[in-house]
């Protein structure tokens, strides 16, 4: 964005916390006109930027865990709203000392300059939909441990793992041998496991209700690896799939590439690796172990793989994982039907 002298205009910096956020608003010489700390409070702050919303141009917020409120807030008010990725951001070069005050100018003169790195701002009609879906993950990660503590507390007490998913309640005094504090320990983590199953379930149901596009969805179902959970994860964290330039910038986006800086052929040093979506990561790493152990033309590609790379299998997943990414990429934005063949056809 090109700002002058006879731009009159001015951009606000949001500094969000967890119970309050720090305004700045500047002009396009990056003159402080207007800063102040305020709660989370929607009508507060219309209220604080009323008298400076018709020279208003941009407002970008910092991407933090709950800015879903303010954007949408702001946006219904008629606001052009941005979302700043802190994660790109070298903020306050040179400053010895900084606070919040200094973050939200920080924010507002990328604006001025147009070099505001951006987050994406997900579609607040199916963001709820993707929300609920991440939930019922958070759930399989408890039932998960919940089992998992099960058998560990049959191994200390019987020596002997077990198959904790499948014990019966009738079958605990026989397992423990009577022993009644490890009854009671079992029974209320089978209680807890199926009061999760009938969560999950539910979750599952909504989910499958909701599902924001049915063509996309059973081209992703069609691919070797991708069930009904894989495909809702990968269509509901994708998003427009035209937001992303390229297959290579979508797998990027998926953590399926090697996060690392090259010279001359030589490492030199590690990107992000946690920059991307990390429910892609693991819904694209699933897939690859699926789609290997249905598909024999990506198993024999994997086995290769695998033999090329030491016999690391790690290596060769994240690898299936990527050329995974990059088939949905074309699946997603062109319709296009998935081919094994030309999957592995080419490594």
């Amino acid at each position: 964005m090109k700002t002058s002298t006879q731009d009159t205009g001015l951009y606000g910096g949001l500094d969000l916390h967890g119970d309050n956020v720090f305004c700045a608003l500047l002009d396009a010489e990056r003159n402080v006109v207007f800063e102040k700390r305020l709660p989370n409070d929607i009508d507060t702050i219309r209220l604080a930027l009323e008298p400076y919303k018709e020279r208003i141009r941009e407002l970008a917020v910092e991407s933090t865990y709950n800015w879903y409120w303010l954007v949408d807030g702001l946006r219904r008010l008629g606001y052009a709203v941005r979302l700043a990725n802190p994660a790109r951001m070298q903020e306050n070069i040179g400053l010895k000392h900084a606070n919040d005050k200094t973050d939200a100018r920080f924010i507002a003169r990328q604006l001025t300059f147009g070099c505001l790195p951006e987050g994406y701002v997900y579609p607040e009609g199916t963001r709820g939909v993707r929300d609920l879906l991440r939930h019922r993950m958070h759930m399989v990660r408890h039932r998960s441990a919940e089992l998992n503590r099960l058998g560990a507390l049959a191994a200390r007490q019987t020596g002997r793992g077990i198959g904790a998913a499948k014990v019966a309640p009738r079958e605990l005094p026989a397992l423990f041998g009577g022993h009644a504090p490890s009854i009671a320990i079992a029974e209320a983590s089978l209680r807890h496991v199926e009061y999760l199953d009938g969560e999950i379930k539910a979750l599952e149901k909504s989910v499958a209700a909701q599902i924001p596009d049915e063509a996309a969805y059973a081209s992703l179902t069609a691919m070797p690896g991708i069930g009904k959970i894989l495909a809702s994860c990968i269509l509901l964290e994708t998003g427009p799939i035209s937001r992303f330039k390229s297959a290579g910038n979508y797998a990027s986006y998926c953590r399926a590439v090697p996060s690392e800086h090259t010279s001359n052929g030589k490492k030199k040093g590690e990107g992000n690796a946690k920059s991307g979506n990390r429910y892609l990561a693991w819904a694209f790493v699933e897939a690859a172990n699926f789609a290997a152990r249905h598909d024999p033309l990506i198993r024999a590609w994997l086995q290769r793989k695998q033999a090329r790379s030491r016999g690391l299998r790690v290596v060769a997943i994240k690898a299936l994982a990527n050329k995974l990414a990059k088939a949905c990429f074309f699946v997603l934005r062109d319709g296009a039907p998935f081919d094994s063949a030309r999957l592995v056809g080419g490594a």
